[in-house]
């Protein structure tokens, strides 16, 4: 951080994952609300066979209950987009697409529901069924919160380890440049800036398997968590903050710590 007060930093990317375990989508604005995600992030899953998830009365449950890169890394062959105004989804694979429908009807959801049952049919435990609840997000983390990711801890993680890292890894909605390395973990407790958006950092996010996917080829092909621990002493990479005010925020965004 370069002062106890001003920029220190900016935004470079900002992501959106409207279903969990599926595609990220990039955003060049988000308009962000107090006390609430971005719009459509995680705001559907699909569980794992019979699930707990009861839309009438919403609660966080563990990822486990949903199809999930830490063990389902074929999820990351697919690519779907989402569209807000008619809720549809499509979803590709090979460069083609291979199914859409919308997730506010019942044939929409069980036109994705085959698809997933046959793509995905090795790690399933029963039926896919799409879950949703409006208002709820089906976040790893309790709390409705926007992640945030450090490019430059990227770039130190991919200097200790020897290959280039990919972000889209870290599966995070704000991606900033322009600081120090782990300057975000310096943010705990304390209040930041992201344009006119102002947001406490609450808590540092604990890495899991997912991040061994690459995200491009689903291959299993690194072990993030446990360079974090060899390098490092622990597998924190990123934090959670809550938006206290909101507003609009683009690409290009100065970033204050207070």
């Amino acid at each position: 951080m370069q002062t106890p007060e001003g920029p220190t930093g900016r935004v470079s990317m900002l992501y959106r994952y409207p279903v969990k375990g599926l595609t990220p989508e990039p955003l060049q604005s988000v308009s962000l609300a107090p006390g609430e995600t971005l719009p459509f992030d995680r705001a559907y899953a699909i569980e794992n066979g019979p699930g707990r998830f009861d839309p009438e009365a919403p609660r966080h449950l563990s990822k486990i209950s949903f199809l999930m890169l830490m063990r389902d890394e074929r999820l990351a062959t697919l690519r779907s987009a989402f569209d807000d105004a008619t809720r549809t989804l499509t979803i590709s694979r090979g460069g083609k697409p291979v199914v859409s429908g919308r997730l506010d009807t019942q044939l929409g959801r069980q036109l994705i529901e085959q698809f997933i049952a046959d793509h995905m049919k090795a790690e399933l435990r029963g039926a896919p069924k799409i879950v949703h609840a409006p208002g709820h997000s089906f976040s790893d983390v309790a709390a409705k919160c926007v992640h945030i990711v450090n490019l430059a801890s990227v770039r130190e993680l991919s200097r200790v380890v020897g290959r280039e890292v990919d972000p889209l890894r870290f599966r995070a909605n704000v991606y900033l440049d322009g600081l120090a390395p782990w300057a975000e973990f310096d943010w705990l407790d304390k209040p930041i800036e992201i344009g006119p958006v102002r947001l406490n950092v609450f808590a540092r996010t604990t890495r899991c398997e997912a991040t061994s996917v690459d995200p491009a080829t689903g291959a299993r092909d690194m072990a993030i968590p446990a360079e974090l621990v060899r390098a490092w002493g622990h597998q924190d990479f990123g934090v959670y903050a809550k938006v206290v005010a909101g507003g609009l925020i683009a690409a290009g965004a100065p970033v204050v710590c207070r």
